[in-house]
């Protein structure tokens, strides 16, 4: 029996092994390689050479004679696309018209959906994003057209500027968090955005289907819980006081919570490097039952009719509100503040709620296989603020709570509304183990199972801001529709 042997392909795709024997004819090699990555037999070229020199063409001879060993690395290039095929250079194309939109979009032309991209994120992706900085007069010891480490431009996810800021930022843009993976000498040609799974992987045949049976192949990895970097959108701001006046009636009126969706457009911030701020223009209150303590949503028969003008009007639904307001004095209008680092700021079931929302509304992106990675879809909270008056606070939850939420994974605890719980496996679902890391009293990273799970650990916060000078979209449409 031949010697086995293993050939590496690279591919823009990623690296694969191939299995093969130095007697076997290059053209059923090619096979193997054709039947590995996907592609039919004249969809794709294989070389001996990054510069695609050597190439390997289907014919009778063997490997060995054509000084093909063990361990060797082939290159694979696609031959159905020109500008893809160029994807496996070592030097960046410049001349092409979209090398704009970074070449790591261009190698995953065969394996991810081409869904277009919100305007906002085609937008950001053609920008700089480059931190330019001033002179310093004291550090700098170069004339007016030169440039050192005091004063060089700075890459849009530089932790230093951030945390300098007034006020800090805990968390870089989604765009900036996108420059910090494709920068480098590859450009990101490989980088990409995997959404995580919490599901048994279907078509595993080696054993029976669970609860009977389950292997490495198809079981989905434990989750170890971290605080999310980067944020998909990075301010919220109501364009004037008026639309969140009008909110808050139903409240002032009944002193009954209240949960309406909240209508705008995604544009850019500026005030964070690559930043992405959502605008809402209107509320749309839906059909609801609320008490002093609870929201109950009923079925929407406008719901569609809803959309439909939102669209004509330029708008789209950017996120959701509610209420969580409790009366402290009526004499004097003050409110009770009872979200605090000492409660909880979003409930488990206000995150569950959160993440559902989230999931309906993901968010287009390239660099994903899926076609779609996290979501800009926010929840803003009235409450009261420290002043014993109404504050708008803003968040969203993380992209691993999402998971957790979309394959059912996560429970509200009903004594301790801080708190969540990643459900057991059963018989009917398989959970993978979901962790967490703190501190104990020594300093010492200690992991916890999350059962239950502090839902600070799910949570990303957003400023929400009204501007100074108010706006009025809608007037604005109507005037000029007129």
């Amino acid at each position: 029996m031949a010697e086995n042997i293993i050939i590496r392909v690279q591919s823009p795709e990623g690296m694969k092994k191939i299995t093969s024997t130095k007697r076997e004819t290059a053209a059923a090699f090619l096979k193997k390689v054709a039947k590995e990555f996907g592609f039919n037999s004249n969809g794709f070229s294989v070389y001996l050479n990054r510069n695609k020199t050597g190439e390997i063409l289907s014919q009778n001879k063997t490997l060995s004679l054509l000084k093909i060993k063990h361990g060797d690395m082939l290159f694979l290039f696609p031959s159905s696309a020109g500008p893809s095929s160029e994807t496996m250079d070592t030097q960046p194309h410049s001349s092409s018209s979209s090398s704009s939109s970074s070449s790591s979009s261009l190698s995953r032309s065969h394996s991810a959906p081409q869904i277009p991209e919100d305007e906002i994120d085609q937008y950001l992706s053609k920008q700089e994003g480059k931190i330019y900085r001033n002179r310093d007069p004291q550090l700098c010891r170069h004339g007016p057209m030169g440039k050192c480490v005091h004063c060089v431009p700075l890459e849009p996810f530089d932790e230093d500027y951030l945390n300098h800021l007034d006020p800090p930022v805990k968390h870089m843009s989604f765009h900036a968090y996108i420059r910090k993976l494709t920068g480098g000498a590859d450009k990101g040609k490989f980088v990409a955005l995997e959404n995580i799974s919490c599901k048994i992987k279907s078509g595993c045949e080696g054993h029976l289907p669970w609860p009977e049976g389950i292997c490495t192949k198809c079981q989905p990895s434990a989750i170890t819980l971290n605080r999310q970097k980067y944020r998909h959108v990075d301010n919220i701001m109501f364009e004037n006081h008026t639309i969140a006046d009008r909110f808050l009636d139903f409240w002032r009126k009944t002193g009954n919570q209240r949960m309406g969706y909240l209508y705008g457009r995604y544009t850019e911030h500026k005030d964070i490097p690559l930043g992405i701020r959502a605008e809402v223009a209107a509320i749309y209150e839906p059909p609801q039952i609320g008490t002093q303590n609870s929201l109950e949503l009923i079925e929407d028969p406008r719901a569609a009719a809803v959309e439909e003008i939102a669209a004509k009007l330029g708008l789209r639904k950017v996120g959701w509100i509610f209420t969580d307001l409790l009366s402290e004095d009526t004499r004097i209008g003050t409110v009770r503040y009872s979200r605090n680092k000492d409660s909880y700021f979003l409930s488990a079931e206000e995150c569950i709620t959160a993440g559902h929302f989230q999931n309906q509304h993901s968010n287009p992106c390239r660099l994903s296989p899926d076609g779609h990675f996290g979501s800009k879809f926010v929840t803003v909270v009235a409450t009261g603020g420290p002043d014993n008056q109404v504050h708008f606070e803003g968040y969203q939850v993380s992209n691993q709570c999402m998971a957790l939420v979309r394959d059912e994974c996560l429970l509200p605890c009903r004594d301790a509304p801080e708190l969540g719980y990643a459900k057991e496996s059963s018989s009917e679902q398989y959970v993978p183990d979901v962790f967490y890391k703190d501190k104990d009293k020594f300093g010492n990273d200690i992991t916890y199972l999350a059962r239950p799970l502090p839902v600070e650990y799910l949570i990303i916060d957003i400023t929400t801001t009204f501007p100074k000078d108010p706006r009025f979209h809608l007037l604005l449409h109507a005037s000029l529709s007129h």
